[in-house]
């Protein structure tokens, strides 16, 4: 399971944007690209760092950020803040918004991957698993498609977790139900047939697959924070 970085690089210029993305991506990121505020707002919850223009066509960089900030759920994302504005009151006007970093245009590529890096080193590590358009947070208990919260039960999302955070390897049933329920449960493997039927319902048939006369994996993982 890769454990690359996704980058949300916020720049409504798309050469500069463009340029960025390639940059990170030559650094070992995964990038998505957003031209508004209003086109990034809705992937903020599915990245691991910004990369934010501080002058954007529909909103200012320091609103936008301070936006951000006075989410509960988007307050610790990593931001590093672009700016053409190279004087301290700029440079200071984006770390007051709650700018994490920032680097003035024209800008190292170098300097950008590395600063990115130590941004992101800086931080506690987040238990963060991605398959598609489906985000899996084990720190904050949480299971999003495409931005929408789905409700699981307790167990459900217990279930999914250790499978997702063990991407690829098969587990039987009564290896899930020891694992997952615990030695002293008292129940049947068919407990765990109907807990992956449950999550299918929800999530889809595609995420955890059936291999037969072994148990069940989840397939097609791509990311963790």
């Amino acid at each position: 399971m890769s454990s690359a970085a996704q980058i949300l690089i916020v720049e409504d210029d798309s050469a500069v944007r463009e340029l960025i993305a390639l940059h990170l991506r030559r650094g070992g990121f995964v990038t998505e690209e957003a031209a508004t505020a209003g086109e990034a707002w809705p992937r903020l919850r599915h990245v691991d760092a910004v990369v934010l223009d501080r002058m954007l066509p529909d909103e200012s960089g320091d609103s936008f950020l301070r936006r951000l900030r006075s989410e509960d759920r988007l307050r610790g994302l990593p931001v590093l803040m672009l700016t053409a504005r190279a004087s301290e009151v700029d440079r200071v006007g984006g770390l007051e918004a709650g700018a994490d970093d920032y680097v003035t245009k024209p800008f190292s590529a170098a300097e950008l991957v590395a600063r990115l890096r130590a941004l992101l080193r800086r931080l506690p590590s987040r238990q963060r698993f991605r398959s598609g358009d489906l985000l899996v947070d084990l720190d904050e208990a949480l299971v999003e498609r495409d931005g929408e919260r789905i409700d699981l039960t307790r167990r459900e999302f217990d279930l999914l977790a250790f499978l997702v955070a063990h991407s690829g390897r098969v587990f039987s049933r009564s290896e899930l139900l020891d694992r997952v329920w615990g030695a002293e449960f008292v129940g049947s493997e068919r407990t765990v047939d109907q807990h992956v039927a449950q999550l299918r319902s929800r999530l889809g048939n595609s995420l955890i697959e059936t291999v037969r006369g072994r148990g069940y994996r989840i397939v097609g993982s791509d990311g963790a924070g």
